[in-house]
């Protein structure tokens, strides 16, 4: 839909770029950026200044995510950072603030990511040539700004919308030999019936996971034994550790445990929908908590996935051959799926999932089951087959093909839905962009010379400095 005006890639999109590469980036290239730009003044917004170390920091991150050697992609980053501080200081005029603790759980958010990026805190901090705390202390005033820009965005565009009238007049604007055109898309529901084990097929796991527990309290390393025997495919290579976390990180038998215990403390060997586990808290700060765990997986037995076909061939013929039970009825009340089993059993377009699409392009099908749905008709219902999902675990599930849309061109009649997104987005689009066109204006703005020629900020500058350099 780039070509219906989704793509915003004016300043509301380069915000958001920008902020975002600024800080969930490659940490070597951190570590390797240049050090002689820390002094340099590449702008000053109202009472904020943008250095050009920021600037550099996020196009080595552009380079470190694979983007190609490009200089011109500096002024898409100056132009963000220009938008980001009106936009926060413009919060500041609307009392516009975000709360501490929401500010500390984006930093650590963060932070887990870049952890993981880097392999583990000890490498990461090897990249940053620093401690991860020190970083932290760093990064969040500007983390802390682009929270409060995107609430200030939101402001700006959260009484906008778009009624069916405006959406066609969105449409008969288009250059018709523009139009896109839509590849063929499928709905499609699944019910999954996951092979479920008995207390006893459970038990050997259960008691490994014990035996390990028993080997920590019996003095050897911790860090050792999850490396050696933790089925957890994150955090084994670090010796168990997760690194600091919320109450919302993890599921709630882990949670219940990760925040009852005191540092250094052991939990007793408890199951969640993984496996068993038993954890040890490192450190307690709030309600942030620093905690390692082994985990220990039971595998699929044969018993287990006949029983699994059994009850799904048992659902089947409740819909299909006794019709007692519609799907949409039967994926709510039998489905192992929680992704899909409140919506009916509807599978969601995974690239447009905060709208809720179910309308799936199918080639973005899992090929599995774009396999059996080939030779269904709409309205049909699968017997249940046996898939494998990436990890490996094999499930049964029965399918339901809802609809199929074959590829055409663009039309009010068959692609509403997407046509409203492209309105709404290219509304919010003008709606931003005319907001900064006149908050610029108002505002004190000054640009080295280097970025002055920018397309992007032409023009922004306030004018009696356009020629000035910035000192």
């Amino acid at each position: 839909m780039r070509k219906f005006g989704i793509a915003i890639l004016s300043i509301f999109l380069t915000i958001s770029v920008a902020s975002a590469q600024q800080h969930t980036t490659d940490s070597a290239a951190m570590a390797n950026m240049p050090r002689h730009t820390l002094d340099k003044i590449a702008g000053v917004v109202g009472n904020s200044i943008i250095l050009q170390s920021d600037i550099e920091l996020s196009y080595a991150n552009y380079l470190a995510q694979g983007g190609a050697p490009n200089p011109a992609v500096k002024c898409q980053i100056i132009q963000g950072l220009i938008s980001q501080k009106i936009l926060a200081q413009q919060a500041i005029i609307d009392s516009i603030d975000v709360k501490d603790d929401e500010v500390d759980n984006e930093v650590d958010r963060r932070m887990r990511t870049m952890e993981q990026r880097a392999g583990g805190q000890d490498k990461l901090e090897q990249f940053l040539g620093r401690s991860v705390i020190q970083y932290k202390d760093e990064v969040r005033p500007d983390i802390r700004e682009g929270m409060v820009a995107d609430k200030m965005k939101q402001k700006i565009t959260d009484k906008l919308n778009v009624t069916p009238e405006d959406v066609e007049k969105y449409f008969n604007a288009m250059p018709k030999d523009s139009l896109p055109t839509f590849n063929k898309e499928v709905e499609v529901g699944e019910i999954v019936f996951q092979p479920k084990l008995t207390k006893e097929e459970k038990q050997a796991y259960k008691q490994k996971a014990e035996d390990l527990r028993n080997r920590v309290k019996n003095g050897e390393d911790f860090g050792t034994l999850a490396r050696l025997y933790s089925q957890d495919p994150v955090s084994a290579a670090e010796g168990g550790d997760v690194g600091f976390a919320d109450r919302n990180t993890f599921v709630k038998e882990f949670t219940a445990w990760a925040f009852k215990l005191k540092a250094g403390e052991i939990s007793p060997v408890f199951e969640t929908d993984y496996g068993f586990h038993f954890l040890q808290v490192i450190e307690r700060r709030g309600e942030q908590v620093h905690v390692r765990h082994i985990l220990v997986i039971p595998a699929v037995t044969s018993a287990s996935l006949i029983r699994s076909k059994a009850r799904a061939d048992s659902i089947y013929n409740l819909m299909v051959k006794n019709k007692l039970i519609n799907f949409s009825s039967a994926a709510a009340y039998y489905s192992d799926n929680k992704d899909t089993k409140y919506n009916g059993g509807m599978m969601l377009n995974a690239e447009n999932v905060q709208n809720r699409s179910t309308f799936i392009p199918s080639d973005k099908l899992d090929p599995q089951v774009a396999l059996v749905i080939d030779t269904m008709k709409i309205g049909e219902i699968s017997q249940p087959q046996i898939f494998t999902g990436q990890d490996g675990k094999k499930t049964y599930k029965i399918l339901y093909l809802k609809s199929v849309t074959d590829a055409h061109k663009a039309n009010l009649a068959q692609d509403f839905p997407k046509i409203k997104d492209a309105a709404y987005n290219d509304k919010i689009n003008r709606t931003i962009s005319e907001w900064f066109e006149k908050r610029r204006k108002e505002t004190f703005i000054k640009i080295d010379p280097e970025y002055q020629s920018c397309p992007q900020v032409k023009g922004w500058a306030t004018p009696a400095l356009v020629t000035a350099d910035v000192k």
